[in-house]
């Protein structure tokens, strides 16, 4: 039986809000925004150009027979618990949330996450205050596990991923190593790489995937605003990194036996330039400027059953991302 629909969460307006409406994208499958701001505008993306979260926000009920899934990169949990997190955790209510870039030294007391994800699983770095992945569930897992096989370097692997268990499927989480400025990290990156390409493929021969959160990847020109500018310049869109993600949605003939992969909103929406990250300099929120680093990748043979794939374009301000969801039948996590 499908939930009834939620009244919208509202909260404290700031004097400085903004709130707009996609108004390209179909009312059916987009959040509810508050209208009753001054500045509303839409860059020339189609996306809104809002700076902090909008007062009310409601998002459609969920598709019968489908539970819903949301990643987001939040920059840190104590900076986007200051900012409006919770409402938008309020609102959407998805049955697991992954968080990336937490950022939290030690797992949090928190009982607003708590009482409504009793399964928590939290990586934590073993640097102070830096990365961080979480996934918070209303179901439990058959099991759990925060390490990437294989990587000669585990302490460095620390907080970017969490693998959880269910009876239809893996959900792999993750916050991708970045190459880093100048590219000078990118051979760490291509390690990553190397063996997280290996892990997903085992699993996929296992139980179908489902990979999500911040693979900090544009996988093609049409994911980020300037491509040209930033080809093999920029950490996340070089040769290397671009041809990684693809050689996992479509492996090369050399792997025998291995599984493809879908990037669920690319394949729901082929030619829109929508993005999930905007730095807050340059006014890149503005203008429209922007990457898509966070998705849901799955296994090809789970595609059917994921009924509903979308960027969440007007949560801005919590963080410098904003929320991915997607809503997929829900005996993939349940069983039944």
């Amino acid at each position: 039986m499908p939930p009834k629909k939620k009244t919208a969460v509202k909260r404290k307006a700031a004097s400085e809000s903004q709130s707009d409406d996609e108004a390209t994208q179909s009312a059916s499958k987009k959040a509810k925004v508050s209208k009753d701001l001054p500045g509303s505008a839409v860059a020339s993306n189609g996306q809104p150009t809002n700076k902090v979260l909008p007062v009310n926000i409601s998002f459609p009920p969920r598709i019968s027979g489908t539970l819903r899934l949301s990643t987001w990169n939040i920059c840190s949990l104590a900076s986007a618990s200051k900012k409006g997190f919770k409402f938008y955790v309020e609102a959407e209510d998805p049955d697991v949330l992954v968080l990336t870039e937490t950022k939290v030294n030690e797992v949090p007391v928190d009982p607003f996450l708590t009482s409504r994800f009793p399964h928590c699983t939290w990586a934590i770095s073993s640097k102070k205050t830096y990365s961080g992945t979480a996934v918070l569930s209303k179901h439990k897992p058959l099991s759990v596990d925060t390490k990437l096989p294989g990587h000669p370097d585990p302490n460095s692997v620390k907080g970017r991923i969490v693998t959880v268990e269910f009876p239809g499927c893996y959900i792999v989480a993750t916050y991708v190593t970045n190459a880093g400025q100048g590219l000078k990290t990118l051979k760490e990156k291509n390690t990553w790489n190397e063996h997280f390409t290996t892990y997903i493929r085992d699993l996929d021969k296992k139980k179908p995937v489902i990979w999500m959160g911040d693979l900090n990847v544009a996988p093609t020109a049409i994911d980020l605003a300037n491509a040209k500018s930033n080809w093999n310049k920029t950490p996340g869109y070089t040769k290397d990194e671009t041809e990684a993600f693809q050689n996992i949605l479509n492996p090369p003939e050399s792997a025998a036996g291995v599984g493809k992969f879908v990037d669920v909103w690319r394949q729901n929406h082929p030619g829109d330039k929508h993005y999930t990250y905007f730095s807050y300099r340059f006014d890149c929120r503005t203008k429209g400027l922007g990457w898509r680093l966070d998705m849901f990748v799955v296994s090809e043979r789970l595609l059917e059953k994921a009924k509903m794939c979308e960027i969440r374009s007007e949560i801005y301000g919590a963080s410098d991302h904003v929320p991915v969801v997607m809503e997929i039948e829900s005996d993939i996590i349940t069983g039944s």
